[in-house]
């Protein structure tokens, strides 16, 4: 073969496969980065399992996530929250819901303050503490230190489910937050880095370098999420708007499918789909 005939079949090898990888149908997610770790890691594998359709997956909040799906932005919105009568009402009633799968709030304090015997607050507690009542730990039985607290900045479903479960209202004013953050992951490094904080987070995060606390006795498991005893338990979702294309649709039913699901338990969350 003579080199011209050799870059030839090179530059053909090459146009095939570009073609290939723009003729794949694509599917953008976007939304909560509560849900996040499980799309993205649903979508790896999803993706690597065909290639007829790429799925692409960013954060941005439930808030953003459920705009972006609404107009047209996005064909999946990631949320950890239903949507809301006031984003009804702007965009209209066609969100289609899927729930993914099942996690919880769940409250962390620095693992200082956990060894130094906060390890069970009751809801009225936490209530007083993001309503500026309670500012120092001995109050709760632990060390004489100011309480360092931390909430989710406005748009995290996470931030809407915790106001709405401890505060009894999801716009409600939490006059006693010191610092707001973007994100789960932010909120758990800001708790890891403090030796006097409270923060919230959704139950994949709520792992080493933080002491997650048990409410009135009860702690976040997967079978105290499932049977509803763990107060602060939520459904994580991921919404369409009007009827999803096909593309969409193979990868929504991926999640619920045992890969998919078994992504889910991987990830730290409770499966929907045994």
């Amino acid at each position: 073969m003579n080199t011209k005939s050799l870059l030839a079949d090179i530059l053909m090898a090459a146009f095939l496969v570009a073609a290939s990888a723009s003729a794949a149908e694509t599917v953008s997610v976007s939304g909560s980065t509560t849900v996040m770790p499980v799309g993205v890691a649903c979508a790896e594998a999803f993706n690597a399992q065909q290639d007829e359709i790429q799925v692409t997956v960013t954060g941005g909040g439930s808030g953003a996530g459920i705009k972006n799906v609404a107009t047209g932005l996005s064909d999946i919105g990631m949320a950890s929250r239903e949507v809301k009568e006031s984003e009804i009402e702007e965009f209209g009633e066609e969100f289609v819901a899927m729930i993914v799968s099942y996690d919880a709030v769940c409250v962390a304090v620095s693992q200082e303050i956990y060894d130094g015997g906060v390890v069970d607050l009751s809801i009225e507690d936490i209530a007083a503490i993001y309503n500026g009542e309670i500012t120092n730990w001995a109050d709760l039985g632990g060390p004489e230190e100011e309480i360092y607290v931390l909430a989710r900045m406005a748009g995290s479903g996470t931030r809407d489910t915790f106001n709405e479960l401890v505060l009894d209202d999801d716009e409600a004013e939490t006059t006693g937050v010191m610092t707001f953050v973007g994100s789960n992951a932010e909120m758990k490094t800001a708790v890891t880095n403090s030796e006097q904080a409270i923060g919230y987070m959704g139950l994949g995060y709520a792992q080493e370098g933080v002491g997650v606390l048990a409410l009135e006795g009860v702690s976040p498991s997967a079978n105290t999420i499932a049977d509803g005893s763990y107060s602060l338990a939520r459904s994580l979702y991921m919404y369409t708007f009007g009827e999803p294309s096909d593309a969409t649709q193979s990868f929504m039913e991926f999640i619920l499918g045992e890969d998919g699901q078994a992504i889910v338990e991987e990830e730290g969350f409770i499966p929907v789909v045994a």
